[in-house]
């Protein structure tokens, strides 16, 4: 970045900034954004509100009554933030992901605090959990919302909830309920989601899957090495065969008898007949100081239980690191027939994205620095980090500009953007998911065009 272009940040963040003057009612609290995002975006060493205060020229108490006690629509400004992204950064294979972070506190007057898992510290910490919305479209991304995750202890606790101001309606929920609010306010403000990606604490839970699966909403999201389910769709009974049978009557429709149980995903790997036929094919993943980091993969038709019968036709993918051979990794898509495997494995391995969202706002912007005592001064500071990570975002990607693709991996004009996933033999080969007696496998005998994606360009090899 060069003088000129410093010199250009004041009023573009000036221009950028006044988009969101509809949440307020007056000029003053417009201005303390200002002075909000500004020492936010400087290079302070701490960005909670005295610093930036100082920083700013102004009394701490101006900008703790902002975040606290002034009158300002916190939710359109979030609302804002999502319509901003949805019509100014749409892309034919948008993928959103789902995440959660620990911000480390002291005491216990903090919203939500407890001592629970921190992923910060990796290790059970006093912190707070936030659960939060990552929005990526090619070499762009960003998080779109987040939203405290308010442990069962608390929710149980009305005086000390009602202390930090927590809203009467709002208890406990699983982190993967916050979630799917999270997507569906996201997806009311018009942002598309071509694809969804979570990690196995989200992807363990079968309801979530089947809300998102009801809703259209096509997903990869890694599933634990216990998460059951079926190869082969076990048959149904759907009536009653011997009307004479005595005893409580039986609901329809039901598994036969001596059908197969659901197995855990580890288990097929390890066992299935099925899978052990359906070869590994090698993708390149991404680049490291020690080399190319390559990773083997195979996909199957897979059914998962719902109600205690079989799901409609999902995909189980398993992968594997080829120089660690004991590092596997098992996905569950509800992609339909005809993508291809790499598609699916870019969206599982994407998960990068938030990680480095998080990184970015911890460290450049001050995501963990606050220090508030109430509900209201939490969320906003949550919202105004994404209005000030959007503009970096935004900057960054006019700025710039596009690059070519390095050593003929796909750059960032590419589909996915950098870092996506092509095959690691020398055969430029596509592959589709055929059918064989009901099964469905990995076909790489034809070379098939793909309609069910936008998915423009050939598989690339890679030496």
């Amino acid at each position: 970045m060069d003088a000129k272009q410093i010199k250009q940040l004041e009023p573009m963040l000036n221009k950028y900034l006044r988009r969101f003057s509809g949440c307020f009612g007056r000029i003053e609290p417009l201005e303390s954004l200002k002075s909000y995002v500004t020492g936010q975006l400087s290079d302070l060493q701490r960005k909670s509100i005295e610093p930036m205060a100082d920083a700013a020229g102004l009394p701490p108490r101006n900008l703790q009554q902002f975040l606290s006690l002034h009158k300002w629509d916190q939710m359109h400004m979030r609302d804002t933030v999502e319509q901003i992204v949805a019509n100014e950064h749409p892309h034919p294979c948008s993928i959103g992901i789902f995440d959660e972070t620990g911000h480390s506190k002291k005491g216990d007057k903090t919203p939500g605090v407890q001592r629970q898992w921190c992923g910060r510290t990796g290790k059970t910490d006093n912190c707070v959990v936030t659960v939060h919305l990552n929005y990526t479209a090619g070499d762009f991304h960003c998080l779109l919302d987040g939203e405290l995750f308010l442990p069962e202890r608390w929710s149980q606790d009305p005086d000390r909830c009602k202390a930090a101001g927590i809203p009467e309606d709002m208890t406990y929920r699983p982190k993967w309920q916050i979630a799917f609010e999270l997507w569906e306010c996201a997806v009311a403000n018009g942002i598309c989601f071509e694809w969804l990606g979570a990690d196995e604490a989200y992807g363990k839970v079968p309801e979530f899957l089947f809300k998102l699966d009801d809703r259209g909403q096509r997903y990869v999201f890694e599933v634990p090495a216990i998460f059951t389910g079926w190869l082969v769709k076990p048959e149904l009974l759907h009536k009653e065969h011997h009307p004479h049978r005595r005893g409580r009557k039986r609901r329809f429709p039901r598994l036969k008898a001596k059908s197969p149980s659901a197995s855990s995903v580890e288990q097929l790997r390890l066992h299935s007949p099925m899978l052990r036929k359906i070869p590994w094919e090698k993708f390149y993943i991404k680049d490291t100081t020690k080399g190319p980091v390559v990773w083997e993969a195979k996909a199957a038709r897979f059914y998962l239980k719902r109600d205690g019968l079989p799901s409609r036709g999902h995909w189980l993918i398993i992968a594997r690191n080829v120089e660690n051979p004991n590092d596997v990794k098992y996905f569950v898509s509800n992609a339909p027939a005809g993508v291809p495997l790499e598609v699916l494995l870019h969206v599982g391995f994407s998960r990068w994205h938030v990680e480095r969202c998080f990184e970015d706002e911890k460290s450049e912007l001050g995501l963990s620095h606050f220090e508030v005592r109430n509900y209201t001064s939490l969320r906003r500071h949550l919202i105004i980090t994404a209005v000030s990570y959007l503009f970096l975002a935004k900057v960054h990607q006019l700025w710039r500009g596009e690059k070519s693709g390095v050593d003929g991996l796909p750059g960032s004009h590419r589909i996915f953007g950098s870092g996506s996933i092509v095959m690691a033999d020398r055969k430029n080969r596509r592959k589709i998911f055929r059918q064989d007696g009901g099964n469905y496998y990995l076909d790489t005998s034809t070379n098939r065009s793909f309609s069910p994606l936008p998915y423009t360009e050939k598989t690339q090899a890679v030496a």
